[in-house]
């Protein structure tokens, strides 16, 4: 689980406006955001930096109890 899509849509962005900031298909940000493809870790970086976030948030699985 990560949360590409919750951050994604609280800056308003969609999948092909956050794609095209870090140089990827539109379809790669829809995988991420699903689970069926895990990024490179320069993508993640891209990605947590395009977000205003870090990795751990962005990408690390929290248990909720």
């Amino acid at each position: 689980m990560n949360r590409v899509r919750e951050y994604r849509k609280n800056r308003g962005l969609s999948q092909f406006a956050l794609a095209e900031k870090v140089g990827v298909a539109r379809q790669t940000i829809n995988l991420i955001e699903n689970d069926k493809y895990n990024p490179s870790l320069k993508l993640c970086i891209s990605l947590a930096e395009e977000l205003g976030t870090d990795l751990n948030t962005l990408f690390w699985k929290v248990d909720e109890a």
